[in-house]
């Protein structure tokens, strides 16, 4: 059992993923970071000094001046602006792994290697299709003319 983990751990896949999660998780916190810091800012005060994550609606009934002080107090709450913002998070994150994607594919057709020739046997099964296939032509076309009563064409030019 030992050894089929040792073999399923050391494929290239298993490692590669691994390896996309970590730089995924730091990832996300360069994210979060450019939404909260530099994104939300700016689109807080042209929405006139508005903070999506104090967005929330109270089901206990009270009134509470910011999300803080509603979890403070104990209240049950629905956090959508902290929704709008965990969906600003996605469309952020997407478009970045397109836009990297897409670079990462570039590179792959740049780098695209010319295809291999063929090899040596298949050439030559080539070749035997080739020939089979013209003398079995030359062959219905001398059945074709002998029954339409023409001469098949000879090598010799001369009649």
């Amino acid at each position: 059992m030992f050894e089929e983990f040792k073999k399923f751990i050391s494929r290239g896949n298993v490692v590669e993923l691994a390896v996309g999660i970590i730089i995924g998780a730091a990832f996300t916190g360069i994210v979060n970071s450019l939404v909260k810091d530099i994104l939300m800012p700016p689109i807080g005060w042209i929405m006139g000094g508005i903070d999506f994550s104090n967005y929330f609606i109270s089901l206990s009934g009270g009134h509470y001046d910011s999300l803080q002080a509603a979890e403070k107090a104990g209240a049950a709450t629905i956090n959508y602006g902290r929704f709008i913002n965990a969906c600003i998070n996605f469309l952020i994150v997407s478009g970045a792994l397109f836009m990297i994607v897409r670079q990462v594919n570039r590179l792959h057709v740049l780098h695209k290697e010319a295809p291999k020739a063929p090899p040596r046997q298949e050439l030559l099964l080539e070749e035997i299709r080739d020939a089979l296939r013209a003398q079995a032509g030359i062959q219905s076309g001398a059945q074709a003319n002998s029954q339409t009563g023409a001469r098949p064409p000879s090598a010799d030019p001369t009649p």
